[in-house]
């Protein structure tokens, strides 16, 4: 009886190479969702720079004009400045957004990224 425990016990461990296989898979395929993600998130954070520098301006015109010339500084494709939306709060200008992006996976599936924003 002990000598089957230890037999047992000093079985190979680790993955099998099925198992090796699978986990590659996931780990690549997560690897390529992740890749599309990036550019999104930088372009999300070139948004938010370019709201804030419009925000300086004084008029509804002037705010989108700065927009629209730091949109074409920092190659932002995701939105315009006709999709921004400029209120005042405490005399103050606030220029705020939201738009989505969706990257296709395979075959029907999409993973649709949904960003918003607003300058300080």
């Amino acid at each position: 009886m002990a000598s089957m425990a230890r037999a047992v016990k000093s079985g190979q461990r680790g993955f099998s190479f099925i198992g090796l296989l699978f986990v590659g898979g996931v780990l690549a395929v997560t690897g390529v969702i992740v890749a599309q993600i990036i550019p999104t998130a930088i372009e999300y954070q070139a948004i938010l720079k370019a709201a804030q520098k419009s925000s300086d301006g004084s008029t509804v015109v002037e705010v989108r004009n700065i927009f629209d010339r730091a949109a074409a500084i920092d190659n932002i494709t995701s939105i315009t400045a006709k999709d921004i939306d400029v209120t005042k709060e405490n005399d103050k200008v606030v220029v705020s957004f939201a738009y989505e992006r969706e990257i296709h996976l395979a075959g029907p599936a999409f993973l649709t990224l949904k960003y918003e924003g607003r300058s300080k």
